[in-house]
């Protein structure tokens, strides 16, 4: 895998490296889509109006995942791993474990509302460069994260006119450029269907990022409105025939979540050095915690999975991030291009005068967050407990409320309150046990991790133990519960009268969780102030010079860093060569059966393995493709020219992973579940009729409506 994962990077041009993107590289955003690109290598290209068709039947999970509209009756398309939440909070309600068995609303009104889901329609973007530029000009380096906090909380305020529209400015180019992204705010989200976890994630971790691939990731959920029915939604993507063959063009349209292509080198070094090293020992040593804790019994099991998948799944892309940067060949590259761009630069006396200097002030910005970091992240980042996280909340939303809009921490801003205040009041099932073990874990690490002789740590500690701490904590809250009404909405409880009562009702309570995170905040605040203004302001404020810089070099047809808003990637179907072999694009339901064994994780569900003479063995499984895409990505629809969903993205391969820094489309590769067998799995493993009818409906058929399948 070494010498392949070498080859590969050597190749990458990125944004950074080469100046304007090559080949199908790039997650572009829908108001700079390389149009003319696109047909001069595939033959045509988007019109304005299939471009607004599929923005708009793209939509955002809220907690870090990307959909889309299937159906006009608000019905959305995911991955599993992407409603993992979902199904586990709905299977601790029922008593049931829906991850292991799988569910399927037979009708309407057995789809379950999944607590604190949040889904997001992107509806407008706006320019607001001019505005946010006008806010910060001048200001020294400690002025510039507040002023910029400041103007971002009042556009915000101003766009979302209601709690039904999300509204977020999002710099892009590493603050070279500032949009306002409008969205569509939908917060009543029920679960339709999902399979069972043994074929959503068929061959778990010692397959995942890897091809061939065998797995169905696949879930439906759904919108409802405010009058409780289902959502009826103007744009959806309409369901290809299925035939799709190596070498069509693919459109992704998705979220991805971030990427690094256009940092400099010192900030990529402090990645490869510190973050990602620091970062990959807490996975190994959370993994290895949830692995002894799931030894305890079934439920135990059953609750933690969703966690341990998340760690698991996150150490092996830091993994393969980390192989990338250590690559000797793949440094000297970046160093180079560096170098040049910053030749450029400095040939221009202008440009010498307005950026020359900003790499080097980046450096020295990065030292000082190395220096930093490991108490910020101790501090505002734990303790790692769900129960602490709701008394964090509650204890901070009094204290921000009270102040202006603009002077508050960013999360506690007007415009984003509707999210916080559903993420609070969710009735999500909590575990005691759970919860005692993940404190305690957490406290532990903290105080590993900033010393036994750390002011804060003999504050709160004082003779207890992280174990005492915890049990007190959980044992003694009356955080764990909120009423609501059949439609989830939060209606009582101590829990909604803090949030509601404000900072005088969370002043006066002496629940013990709230008590810990009372004790820890000041400690936390103060060094969130510190870093924001003496890493975070800085280090934005250099990286828009050098926005500037690459805009004065490059020109403006570049694409930006990921940050999780929606984009446009196009590619083709296409397989590659791995270890000397030719890896073909496209798996069978008859290389799933192949493959299976009794024995987890390649172990069939009886689903499956009952409906095996009722499938068409030969219909495609997974297939991959050439589009460029980043974690956040999961749950993308794959389309083609006509906007038809011929897939649904779940993964990339091995390779992908080097795709934080760069991209190579010899190697990186999409990995998404088939259509075909998505219908196929529905229908005759499942039958779930009900939801194939819906999913096909007369805008897919011959002659349906032009509506769901706009001209190009």
């Amino acid at each position: 895998m070494k010498s392949i994962r070498t080859r590969a990077l050597v190749a990458l041009c990125t944004v950074t490296l080469c100046g304007a993107a090559a080949a199908d590289e790039g997650m572009w955003t829908f108001n700079n889509f390389p149009a003319a690109k696109v047909a001069q290598k595939y033959g045509d290209s988007p019109t304005q109006a299939w471009l607004d068709h599929v923005r708009l039947s793209s939509v955002r999970i809220a907690g870090g995942c990307s959909a889309s509209l299937v159906s006009a009756q608000g019905l959305v398309m995911t991955n599993h791993h992407c409603a993992r939440r979902c199904i586990e909070d709905l299977s601790g309600i029922a008593g049931k474990d829906y991850n292991r068995d799988g569910y399927f609303a037979s009708a309407q009104v057995d789809e379950p509302r999944c607590p604190g889901m949040e889904v997001d329609q992107l509806v407008e973007i706006t320019d607001v460069t001019p505005r946010m530029e006008q806010a910060t000009r001048g200001l020294p380096a400690e002025s510039y994260a507040d002023a910029r906090k400041a103007v971002t909380a009042a556009i915000e305020k101003q766009c979302a006119t209601s709690d039904d529209f999300r509204c977020e400015v999002v710099s892009l180019y590493r603050g070279g450029r500032y949009e306002l992204y409008r969205y569509r705010r939908f917060q009543d989200i029920r679960l339709v269907f999902a399979p069972e976890d043994a074929i959503a994630f068929f061959g778990g971790d010692p397959d995942n990022f890897n091809f061939p691939r065998y797995d169905l990731d696949v879930s439906f959920i759904r919108i409802y409105g405010h009058d409780g029915q289902p959502m009826a939604m103007d744009d959806h993507l309409a369901w290809s025939d299925g035939s799709i063959r190596e070498g069509d063009v693919t459109f992704v349209s998705g979220n991805p979540g971030r990427t690094s292509r256009e940092k400099t080198l010192a900030q990529l070094d402090d990645e490869r050095n510190f973050m990602l090293p620091r970062h990959m020992n807490f996975a190994s040593e959370m993994r290895g915690r949830l692995s002894e804790y799931q030894h305890r019994g079934t439920e135990q099991q059953r609750h933690s999975n969703e966690d341990l998948f998340g760690y698991e799944n996150w150490l092996k892309a830091m993994k393969g991030e980390h192989a990338a940067l250590a690559d000797p060949a793949f440094h000297a590259k970046l160093a180079d291009a560096e170098r040049q761009l910053r030749a450029k630069v400095a040939a221009r006396p202008e440009l010498a005068a307005a950026y020359g200097a900003a790499w080097d002030r980046v450096a020295a910005i990065v030292k000082r967050g190395q220096e930093m970091r490991p108490e910020y992240e101790a501090l505002e980042y734990g303790p790692d407990s769900e129960l602490f996280h709701i008394a964090r909340g509650l204890l901070r939303h009094g204290d921000e409320l009270v102040k202006p809009n603009g002077e508050r921490l960013k999360e506690y801003a007007d415009a984003r309150l509707p999210q916080l205040r559903q993420d609070l009041l969710a009735e999500r099932p909590i575990y005691e046990e759970y919860e005692i073990a993940r404190l305690e874990w957490s406290l532990t690490r903290m105080r590993e991790d900033l010393g036994a002789d750390h002011p804060v740590i003999k504050s709160v500690f004082g003779r207890r133990s992280p174990a005492e701490i915890a049990r007190t904590a959980v044992m003694g809250s009356r955080l764990k519960d909120v009423v609501t009404d059949r439609d989830g909405n939060a209606t009582g409880a101590l829990r909604k009268a803090l949030y509601d009562g404000g900072k005088a009702a969370v002043d006066a309570s002496d629940d013990p969780m709230l008590a810990l995170a009372r004790a820890l905040d000041p400690a936390a605040r103060a060094i969130r102030r510190r870093f924001e203004t003496e890493v975070e302001g800085p280090l934005n404020q250099q990286e828009e010079l050098l926005a500037h810089a690459r805009f004065a070099v490059f020109g403006l047809a570049t694409y930006p860093d990921a940050t999780f808003t929606l984009r446009l990637s196009y590619g083709a179907v296409e397989g590659y060569r791995e270890k000397g072999r030719t890896v073909p694009p496209f798996t069978t339901l008859a290389g799933l059966y192949a493959r299976s064994t009794d024995a987890e994780p390649f172990a069939l569900p009886p689903s499956w393995r009952a409906a095996r003479s009722r499938l068409r063995l030969e219909v495609p499984m997974n297939f991959v493709t050439s589009n460029d895409i980043i974690g956040g990505n999961s749950g993308s629809p794959v389309i083609n020219r006509r906007a038809e969903i011929v897939g649904l993205v779940f993964d990339g391969n091995i390779q992908s992973l080097g795709g934080e820094y760069g991209f190579d489309e010899t190697v990186n590769r999409t990995v998404a579940v088939h259509s075909a067998a998505l219908l196929e799995a529905l229908d005759k493993v499942y039958g779930a009729q009900r939801l194939v009818r819906e999913i096909i409906g007369p805008a897919a058929a011959p002659g349906g409506s032009a509506r769901s399948t706009p001209a190009r």
